[in-house]
């Protein structure tokens, strides 16, 4: 389920759209201006964002550039009545990845994301698989394989992996792990959590030099033996 970081202040409009993605399977924080929206992309993990540009206080062109300092990398549609070649020039000189002029229909936004997700899927290097053990995890394929056996994971699955990779062999407190994949540390996600966790560790399971350690009320260690 990717998740979308969607800035609009137009209410009605940006209720229509958030009901409209997430019936397609979209997970949508949405924020109705750019000062909500930086808190937002801070504390969450995202992996787009739909940018309406004009926006109460701070535009959607600065937004997109204060969020270009925080990730270079995380792809950005603007959304705008503005059409004219300058504010086209403009929006991608400000980081933009796409832009879709008003009044626009959701397929068109919908096509635009999936094959915003794509490109920058398929971007992503081969460095950035990660042997662990038996094991190789590919963040971009979202798949761990070891000798014979692929394990398709899950986005959120994909998420907490790279998180615990992150911190090899060192302490992952539960909430900073709560709020990276989730943006928040809610009792129901909490409890996702120790699920996704315990699956995680079935499939790890099969190396006996990498344990998936619970540290009770505390956190995580994802330790791997080093000999």
């Amino acid at each position: 389920m990717p998740d979308v970081l969607y800035v609009e202040d137009e209410l009605l409009l940006a209720r229509i759209v958030k009901e409209s993605l997430e019936s397609r399977g979209y997970h949508i924080v949405h924020c109705a201006d750019g000062d909500q929206a930086i808190e937002a992309f801070r504390s969450g993990t995202f992996d787009i964002c739909v940018l309406d540009v004009m926006l109460p206080g701070i535009d959607g062109f600065e937004l997109a550039g204060q969020i270009r300092k925080i990730n270079e990398h995380i792809p950005i549609i603007f959304l705008t009545a503005k059409s004219q070649a300058n504010d086209v020039i403009h929006g991608f000189d400000a980081g933009g990845n796409d832009y879709i002029k008003k009044p626009f229909s959701m397929e068109e936004l919908i096509v635009r994301i999936k094959n915003l997700l794509k490109l920058t899927r398929q971007a992503e290097s081969e460095d950035d698989k990660i042997k662990l053990g038996d094991f190789t995890f590919n963040p971009s394929n979202m798949t761990l394989s070891s000798t014979g056996n692929q394990h398709n994971l899950s986005y959120k699955e994909n998420e907490i992996l790279k998180v615990l990779t992150q911190s090899l062999n060192q302490k992952v407190e539960r909430n900073d792990l709560l709020m990276k994949v989730w943006g928040n540390d809610s009792f129901f996600n909490s409890r996702t959590l120790d699920v996704y966790v315990r699956k995680l560790r079935s499939i790890f399971e099969e190396d006996p030099k990498i344990q998936l350690i619970t540290l009770r009320g505390v956190g995580y260690i994802f330790y791997l033996d080093p000999s």
